[in-house]
């Protein structure tokens, strides 16, 4: 029997991996720039912590976490997205008694049982960023900004920020009732989940990706037009910090985003590059999250991004990709004492930090040129016996043809001449 990956799932092979290298110190460096530190959190959590902290009325909770029991009899699921385990270990490791805000960012395998198709797998990675502890709509614009610089250093082009407000659960409420009264007549023609949510969460009818659902709710009434004067005055600041960090942006009142734990701020940074998903990032505010996973009253907000979109985005817009590094030499040996010879000299370079390798495979002479060539080394040393009794080395440069003698018994004769 064949044993291929599973569904879903994709390899990420040594012929790529250097573009998600790339991706990553980009993000490492932008991250530490703006004060943000990295957390890495178990692959796998209890399932109650996305229950509460996603939402037991979510896509995510009812139709696409991958959950088992374990052997202790415990319900498991791999983590289907970054924020929740990250709010967890903020609860569990005391981190809330520290000075505040904790800015934190994740680069981080996810899980989610859904139909695979261009930029969205059962098995995807995510980079998110989560600030803890301040209420200020200018953290709000921050968080955003860190989103649209990585895209923007990256050279992705044609993007849109859409901003939305959706409320706290003061001003929800009194929405929630009107929503309700406008949707009681249309319930019958929406479609399952639709209906489903009419009474657990009815704002989350307006996120629904159904084309006839949509349809039917084009006149909705919007939550933007009904925020209490906290979050009009939140929504408004927002707004004022962006304008000051000179970001474009457009007041979008459709979003809602999909997860149930959202406040006030919601976004997303929209691509035009990638089909119908055109969401590159999403994100915003969730004042009421930690103290409904146990923690303490704590405001909070964050963005998450997938690695695997922002390549597909990369590719589509014909972005080009720093050179692979290529090896700096390549030591050819013809012979026993030579290969030994060789062996000796590989790690005295190695250790002084020249990325070098040698023939494993006991090619002729010819052979070896030839592979040296298709690793794209930049110098080749060819050792034999005549080499080693006069110990003189020839150095070939692979690029420009030129060569170069060397002493075989002085390291920085070598290594200066492989360098110039």
């Amino acid at each position: 029997m064949k044993i291929k990956r599973p569904k879903g799932t994709r390899d990420i092979l040594p012929s790529e991996v250097y573009k998600w290298q790339y991706i990553e110190d980009v993000i490492r460096k932008l991250c530490t720039i703006n004060g943000y530190k990295e957390i890495r959190t178990p692959v796998f959590e209890h399932t109650e912590l996305f229950e509460r902290g996603v939402g037991e009325t979510t896509d995510i909770v009812q139709k696409e976490m991958y959950t088992f029991f374990d052997k202790g009899g415990r319900s498991i699921t791999l983590k289907p997205e970054g924020t929740a385990p990250v709010v967890r270990s903020f609860i569990e490791n005391n981190i809330f008694n520290d000075p505040q805000p904790t800015k934190i960012y994740y680069i981080t395998p996810c899980y989610r049982y859904e139909r695979p198709q261009a930029g969205r797998l059962r098995e995807f990675h995510q980079f998110g960023i989560e600030v803890f502890g301040s209420k200020d709509s200018y953290v709000d614009a921050e968080v955003i900004n860190v989103g649209m610089t990585l895209l923007q250093s990256l050279g992705i082009k044609n993007l849109e920020l859409r901003i939305n407000s959706v409320g706290c659960p003061i001003c929800r409420k009194e929405y929630n009732l009107k929503l309700k009264a406008y949707l009681e007549h249309k319930l019958q023609g929406l479609c399952k989940f639709c209906q489903d949510r009419y009474n657990t969460n009815p704002l989350r009818i307006l996120d629904c990706k159904e084309e006839k659902c949509k349809r039917k709710l084009e006149d909705a009434p919007f939550m933007l037009d009904n925020l209490c004067d906290d979050c009009k005055n939140h929504f408004e600041r927002l707004k004022k910090g962006l304008d000051i960090i000179g970001l474009d942006y457009i007041v979008d009142p459709k979003i809602v985003r999909g997860l149930d734990y959202y406040t006030k701020t919601a976004f997303e940074i929209i691509s035009n590059d990638i089909g119908a998903q055109g969401t590159v990032c999403g994100g915003g505010r969730y004042d009421g999250l930690i103290e409904q996973c146990g923690g303490p009253s704590t405001p909070g907000i964050g963005f998450g991004l997938g690695l695997e979109r922002l390549l597909l985005i990369l590719e589509n817009q014909g972005i080009p990709f720093p050179e692979e590094e290529k090896p700096e030499l390549f030591i050819a040996a013809i012979g026993e004492k030579a290969d030994d010879k060789a062996m000796e000299l590989l790690f005295e370079l190695r250790r002084l930090s020249i990325k070098a390798d040698k023939d494993y495979m006991d090619r002729s002479l010819k052979a070896q040129m030839k592979y040296a060539d298709k690793l794209k080394v930049k110098s080749v040393i060819i050792i034999g016996d005549e080499e080693i009794e006069k110990n003189i080395i020839k150095i070939k440069n692979m690029e420009n043809g030129e060569v170069k003698d060397a002493l075989l018994n002085d390291i920085d004769d070598i290594v200066n001449k492989v360098r110039r």
